[in-house]
């Protein structure tokens, strides 16, 4: 493993972490009543968008070449309004139990795209990992039925509904979508450019749409608790976490990358356990030990790069590997 790799790793993993904090704060802040889940989307798109434009002089000066702007136009889209507002959209209309099993889709599905467009082997390493880290999630969802003193009552606030489904499944699809289609962008760019100009054109395609809702918020009664909740659902789960994703997006291969995916509902049910809202147990060991053996395993399966190396190996070419550098 190279130096920028394990940076990449850390990026993954820190990012991961705070956004598997995110489900139980935001939880706090939501129930409140004040502030709704698209007032809390609002926040992150609006407030991120300031916070990166705030911190890109104190950067290294970037220009962006005109013929990207396009192309981060449709990044924003797919990675921020389409999977952050659909997603909030699905889980509204379905339950929540529903809404976490599609969101450990994100691996399989981007799996898929990067073998159908980056041509990256599907190993049996891979494919093995990928379905060990859906059932360590998939454990965590339904660990407590497993559970005597188990109350069927509290496994969802919401009835199943086919079309909030399929919504959850496409905001998993838009990300992988960004995953795949656009690494030489992310590849391109410093993570401050990026996401600078990705949460300016989402913020472009939000304002009009919500930003009403946004401003007749009653925000003067929104106690200091939720507020501070707000406050890291802004910096920490999306301005840090924003920021450090592109850098393992550099140097990690998309597949890997959405294997993190799995992490959050580990930390999440960590972090509800340390709060008293769930109770630790030994299904909760299984899933996490689970969920980190999946992404161990694709970790080690072999990229294109790899596969392609091996190959001249065998033919005896040495010839430098176009890949090495971004799969």
């Amino acid at each position: 493993m190279t130096k920028d790799q394990r940076t990449g790793h850390i990026a993954m993993f820190s990012a991961s972490v705070m956004w598997g904090a995110m489900a139980p704060i935001s939880k706090f802040v939501m129930d409140g009543g004040l502030v709704d889940a698209v007032t809390v989307t609002d926040v992150r798109i609006f407030g991120a968008a300031l916070l990166f434009w705030l911190v890109s002089p104190f950067m290294k000066r970037e220009k962006v070449e005109r013929k990207d702007f396009l192309k981060i136009f449709g990044a924003a889209m797919f990675a921020i309004v389409l999977n952050q507002g659909v997603y909030i959209s699905g889980v509204s209309m379905t339950s929540p139990v529903d809404a976490s099993i599609i969101t450990t889709s994100l691996p399989i599905v981007t799996m898929l795209l990067a073998a159908v467009i980056l041509k990256e082997p599907i190993t049996s390493r891979k494919a093995i990992g990928v379905l060990l880290g859906a059932c360590g999630a998939l454990l965590l969802v339904f660990g407590n039925r497993l559970m005597p003193g188990f109350h069927a009552s509290d496994s969802s606030s919401a009835s199943s509904n086919v079309w909030g489904d399929l919504l959850c499944f496409f905001a998993q699809c838009s990300y992988a979508t960004y995953l795949v289609i656009f690494k030489d962008i992310i590849v391109k760019y410093s993570p401050v450019t990026l996401m600078k100009w990705m949460f300016t054109f989402a913020s472009a395609v939000m304002l009009p749409l919500s930003s009403g809702r946004f401003f007749s918020e009653p925000w003067g009664a929104v106690p200091a608790g939720q507020f501070a909740g707000l406050g890291f659902i802004l910096f920490c789960g999306t301005f840090l976490c924003y920021f450090l994703v592109p850098l393992g997006q550099k140097t990690l291969r998309p597949t890997l990358v959405a294997m993190y995916n799995y992490l959050q509902p580990a930390v999440a049910a960590f972090i509800a356990v340390i709060w008293g809202m769930d109770s630790f147990n030994i299904i909760k060991v299984v899933a996490v030990i689970l969920v980190f053996s999946g992404v161990l395993m694709v970790n080690r399966s072999k990229s294109r790069a790899d596969s392609e190396k091996a190959m001249r190996k065998v033919s005896g070419d040495s010839g430098a590997d176009p890949y090495s550098d971004v799969m």
